[in-house]
């Protein structure tokens, strides 16, 4: 019950901004837009700018305006599909399948029988990967990883 709780939770908070980068997030609308925002409203511009023009998911997987790329052992668009997917990947982990949970294994590139060890391994860490309401996709994209470093049959897909 707890984890349908949260999920519900996460499904009407706003993660479009990371905490890290301020209240807008980082992007364009951060970087050179709105660079001195201070006011509350210049804020909601930015993150409307950053969110609505696709380039804070463009910032956050190339590492561009003022979005800091952590280590990312996971290849391809990864950071970018938590990004897009965080509400149903969690809602989806919460329940151990669904379509986002599939998508993002086989975005990993998880195969075979390790897709439902991964469902259950996400599953079974759903309380570590979506903490509390204010998860982040860069929070549950560094706990992902970490989750997955601990387990010998996915660690293999982490690169």
């Amino acid at each position: 019950m707890k984890k349908v709780i949260l999920s519900a939770m996460l499904a009407t908070a706003s993660v479009s901004s990371f905490a890290a980068y301020g209240p807008a997030g980082c992007g364009l609308g951060t970087e050179v837009v709105f660079q001195n925002a201070d006011e509350w409203h210049e804020h909601v511009l930015a993150a409307t700018t950053n969110g609505t023009s696709g380039n804070q998911t463009f910032g956050m997987t190339s590492g561009t305006l003022g979005c800091d790329v952590p280590d990312a052992p996971l290849a391809g668009g990864v950071a970018m599909f938590i990004n897009d997917n965080l509400e149903p990947l969690a809602v989806d982990s919460a329940k151990g399948d669904g379509e986002t949970l599939n998508a993002l294994a086989d975005l990993i590139g998880v195969q075979g029988n390790d897709k439902t060890s991964f469902n259950q391994v996400m599953q079974s860490n759903f309380d570590t990967i979506f903490a509390s309401a204010e998860v982040t996709p860069e929070t549950a994209y560094q706990d992902i990883v970490t989750v997955m470093e601990k387990s010998p049959e996915l660690a293999k897909y982490l690169g």
